[in-house]
């Protein structure tokens, strides 16, 4: 037989973003790299039954559209007269996606020989020739490789270029960043479709490794047809089911401490909520796909649990109790998924998710604690989510329908003891020894969504053009406040605490075990424990022309529109000029590398917890209005300011002495009352209206195919950001900066002298009591500060992405290797961000709280034998900025050196005085360096059945470090107490020590 070795380049990538994926064949002449035309391309799909043919056109190419993500596909350049036939096998998509195969035929001509190799694989080395989106991904085989701390998909997104762990604003916080930026405003998708919990940000459903096929990053000039970011998006591509039967079933578990290297330092678990003696964690759960009806329905159905056990310490002396308290946190995820063919034109598909997430908040402390069972809490985070999708492929055009409805109930605190008051209880010494009764306070998001969209592809010559809109309705009902039943502060005097101590109650300790008489130091009333009811809509149209203007030259020019009614806050109308232009370019240089540049403008959406925020902390108080009309008459608000447009019943408080114990006010004895007292703070909403943030993406990048399993590719990225957002205070005090680093207690403003100076002056009369004047009117209920959301922060990103990607190929060996050298600067840094003085936030430049100077990622899987892997990972990264805040003991016992009155020590982002003569984030922390090893041993049982052990080891060295990992806010070290030197840092956290996870699966 005679022998011809054709090589097919792979050129097989995903990058193009359209309403559905999508394949791009090009055919070109092996000689001279001309293109083919008039020949038929062969799309065959036997997993799912599909099979499509079409001609190439004169630019050599041919599409096909509106395609599953199930099985495999088939590429087959048929044989004709004048070349020889090709095949290009094993291609697989993600959801929303396009992929491009170049296929270099032999002519004829050339030689005549008998056997015909093809080399083409869906390697995950692959070039884009489509346009400039910045992009990357995780394909199934790879999640299947990788160290994945509890099967949760957010632990691997941190493997992609421009994407980094995050410092959050809370516990609960996405824990990735892209690009440096607050990962509240990433957007989470799920086959193209929201994911988002939309009162703050971050995933609503926690979409599990065993539903996931593809996970995608596009961190930069992404298409038109993605919106309300201008941040990154990343994409799930779920798995489907196909014409054979198959299924897996696991157990993982992360034993603990019993195993795992100790720390000094406590760890967070899934939630983000911190852990530390007895924690362990339990995994199981079962995946079954396959056909309903061969070649036409389809079903994947998968089912996940996790039990983490943790155990605190409650430990009051003063009580003789010194005992464990154990807790519980369960993660239940059920998805299903079901995909029907109608007809070869005409296809639909039903995804289906419901999450029972439990955290339980059981008393005690990591330390040793005093909050009591009774006062124990569980967080809940419930979701379901129903999406429904059809397809019709028609002669020139591709139609999407789209629709979704999704629930997502935050219940933060969730009281295990419920209507009773919360007592505080006090020693003798005036020492907290006991919390008990209800847990204090309401804090319940309940979202109500629907999603709605229509997407068409046309296809006219050479012009591929894409229109669609969409709506995102969410109906809000948001609970908020204190314990209308009562807040007591209680002090035991020594006889009642040797009484109450003898009595031995241990951790059973009740409310009602207080004695009667007491001593009350005050009872805190919440005069308003409110729903607040809402709703966000958010409008979006965009075109797109994806322009082939050669065989090697692709131009894409696209507008996007959205108008998001959260904007009008409390102005008449809101904000309706969100045009965002995009445009790519992508030059083929040869069969194997390729140059693309583009710019794009992207808008964010708003989210939920602005309006939300400035609703329930604000007022309807006579005076209180009184005091904004003031402020309207200076010239601090518009003269067209409706102050009953601005303004709401919001949360109050009343607090009362000289009352018996449990004898106390409740919220029904306040029913028509607004409270009777100062505020510290009260909030607003923006009567000019919200502007939408957006950004100016520029990009340019060159990638090579080095060989058929080698990517290399370079990106340049730079951002500006615009109309971020940032709190700013309407009724804020003269400026007064304490700058000398050798300043003291004499060279701080208190904070009466401070309240003189503000624009409506707060008075005090001969008890001290504050109060503000209207002419003669003394005004009693206002507020010292006066917050509202402004839109004019700025923020700037540069960025260099270097990267090599190895596909295993036929070696025994695989790899991913990426280097991004950036820089994050910004003025604002989250939407409670406040400036240091009186509004000026032109001394807050300064980098951002997740900036990285360097990244290192990389990962590498060896195959010693068939049936053994061995995947190491690294993650080396320069430390994250630090800001200094000033240190109370040198200043009198205050850290508020402006008088301000909203020095915060824990808050790192915000409203802190700094330091004298430090700038925001102006040090680093040390570099970290973590790698991660994972060795898995598969056993064939029988033919189609395989058996899997694995075990994670997690930092394996056992380094300790201080920056570059998952935290909250509260628990960084990146806020240190007027320290100069980095010697000096105090840490308070610390990266995980050395931990294992091990698991087995049965596939069959």
């Amino acid at each position: 037989m005679k022998k011809l070795l054709l090589t097919v380049t792979g050129l097989l990538f995903s990058i193009s973003v359209f309403a559905q994926s999508r394949l791009n064949v090009s055919v070109i002449n092996k000689t001279n790299g001309q293109a083919v035309d008039g020949l038929t391309i062969l799309l065959e799909n036997r997993s799912i039954g599909y099979q499509a043919e079409q001609q190439t056109n004169e630019q050599g190419k041919v599409y096909f559209n509106g395609l599953l993500t199930s099985g495999t596909y088939s590429v087959v350049a048929v044989e004709n007269s004048n070349y020889y036939g090709l095949t290009a096998s094993n291609v697989v998509f993600r959801s929303n996606a396009s992929k491009s195969i170049t296929l270099a035929l032999s002519p004829k001509e050339t030689q005549q020989l008998d056997e015909i190799t093809v080399e083409a694989s869906n390697s995950i080395a692959r070039i884009n020739t489509i346009d400039a989106e910045v992009s990357s991904e995780l394909q199934e085989k790879e999640l299947e490789s990788i160290p994945i701390e509890g099967r949760d998909i957010t632990n691997s997104l941190y493997r992609l270029p421009n994407v980094t762990k995050s410092t959050g604003f809370f516990p609960e916080a996405p824990n990735v960043t892209i690009n440096g930026a607050n990962s509240l405003y990433t957007s989470y998708l799920i086959d193209g479709m929201d994911n988002n919990e939309r009162f703050l940000g971050g995933t609503r459903f926690r979409i599990p490794v065993g539903f996931t096929q593809n996970v995608t990053v596009l961190a930069n000039n992404f298409s038109a047809e993605y919106g309300q970011t201008s941040n990154g998006v990343f994409n799930i591509t779920t798995k489907s089911g196909s014409n054979t039967f198959s299924g897996k079933g696991y157990y993982e578990t992360r034993p603990g401490p019993v195993i795992d290297a100790s720390s000094p330092f406590a760890q967070t678990d899934l939630s983000g909520n911190t852990v530390k003696d007895g924690f362990q964690r339990h995994q199981f759960g079962l995946s079954l796909g396959g056909p309903i009806k061969k070649d036409n329905t389809f079903f994947y159905l998968n089912a996940e649990q996790t039990i983490s056990i943790k155990d605190n310490l409650l430990n009051v002396p003063d009580l003789g109790v010194n005992t464990t308290v154990r807790g519980q946190n369960n993660y239940t995820l059920l998805s299903g998924k079901i995909d029907h063919n109608w007809n070869n034109r005409l296809r639909s598909s039903l995804r289906l998710h419901k999450g029972y997430v439990g955290i339980e908040r059981q008393g005690g402390g990591l330390n040793g604690g005093t909050t009591f069972p009774e006062a124990a809490n569980n967080q809940r985070r419930n979701s379901f989510t129903a999406a429904v999708n059809t397809v019709l492929n028609s002669s020139g055009f591709t139609s999407e329908t789209n629709y979704q409805y999704s629930s997502f109930d935050w219940i933060y605190i969730q009281p295990k003891t419920k209507n009773t008051p919360s007592v505080y209880v006090r020693n003798p010494q005036g020492e907290n020894i006991a919390i008990l009764g209800e847990s204090l306070g309401n804090f319940d998001i309940i979202e109500r969504i629907h999603q709605v969209q229509q997407k068409f592809t046309f296809y006219k010559g050479d012009h591929t053009i894409k229109a669609g809109g969409g709506i995102i309705s969410t109906n809000h009902h948001d609970t908020r406040g204190g314990n209308g039943n009562g807040f007591y502060t209680v002090q035991l005097n020594q006889k009642q605490l040797t009484t109450l101590k003898n009595q031995n109650f241990g951790k059973n300790l009740s409310y009602r075990h207080i004695p009667s008489n007491t001593q009350v130091l005050f009872n805190s009333v919440e005069l308003h424990p409110n729903t607040f009811d809402g709703n966000q809509s958010i409008y979006s149209l965009y075109l797109e022309d994806l322009y082939s203007l050669t065989n090697r030259l692709n131009i894409s020019f696209g507008l996007r529109y959205d108008y998001d009614n959260l904007s009008k806050a409390g102005a008449s109308k809101g904000d309706f000029n969100n045009i965002a232009p995009r445009f790519n370019a992508n030059y083929r240089l040869t069969e194997l590398s390729t140059l693309r540049a583009g710019y794009g403008l992207f808008y964010d959406r708003i989210p939920y917890a602005i309006y939300s925020d400035a609703i329930a902390g604000s007022s309807n108080a006579p005076d209180f209005k009184e005091q904004l009309r003031l402020l309207r008459d200076q010239g601090y608000l518009p003269e067209s300011t409706n102050i009953g447009r601005i303004t709401s019943d919001g949360n109050a408080s009343a607090t009362e002495t000289n009352v018996d114990y449990l004898e106390g006010s409740t919220s029904s004895d306040f029913a028509d009352s607004d409270g009777y007292a100062f505020s510290n703070q009260k909030t607003i909403l923006n009567p000019n209206g919200l502007d939408n943030p957006y950004a100016h993406h520029f990009t340019l990048g060159y990638q090579k195919q080095v060989r058929k399993d080698l990517l290399f590719y370079v990106d340049l990225i730079h951002k500006r950001g615009y109309n971020q957002f940032r709190l700013i205070d309407l009724n804020t005090p003269s400026p007064y900066e304490v700058d000398n680093p050798n300043a003291d207690a004499s060279d701080i403003r208190t904070q009466k002298e401070a309240d003189a100076t503000r624009r409506v002056p707060i008075r005090y009369d001969e008890n001290s009591n504050p109060y503000a004047l209207s002419g003669t009117d003394t005004l009693r209920n206002v507020a010292r500060r006066i917050t509202m959301t402004q839109t004019g922060g700025e923020s700037r990103y540069w960025a260099a992405n270097v990267n090599l990607l190895k596909d295993r190929g036929n070696d025994l060996y695989s790899y991913r290797i990426s280097y991004t050298l950036s820089s994050l600067r910004n003025n604002t840094e989250d939407i409670n961000f406040e400036a240091e003085d009186a509004n000026d936030f032109s001394d807050e430049w300064g980098p951002s709280i997740n900036n990285r100077r360097h990244v290192i990622s990389a990962l590498g899987t060896i195959y010693p034998l068939e049936e053994l892997a061995l995947t190491l990972t690294s993650l080396i990264q320069s430390g994250q900025p630090v800001n200094r805040i000033a240190n109370a003991v040198n200043y009198g016992g205050t850290s508020d050196l402006n008088g301000d009155g909203t020095s915060r020590a824990v808050q790192y982002t915000g409203k802190t005085d700094r330091a004298p003569g430090a700038s925001r984030n102006d040090k680093r922390l040390p570099w970290s360096y973590t790698f991660d090893l994972s060795l898995k041993y598969s056993l064939s049982i029988v033919q189609g059945q395989k058996l899997t052990l694995r075990a994670d080891i997690f930092n394996l060295l056992n380094t300790t470090n201080y920056s570059g990992y998952t935290s909250n806010a509260t628990a960084s070290n990146q806020v240190q107490v007027g320290l100069i030197d980095r010697e000096e840092f105090e840490y308070r956290n610390a990266a995980p020590p050395r931990q294992f996870q091990f698991s087995v699966n049965y596939r069959f």
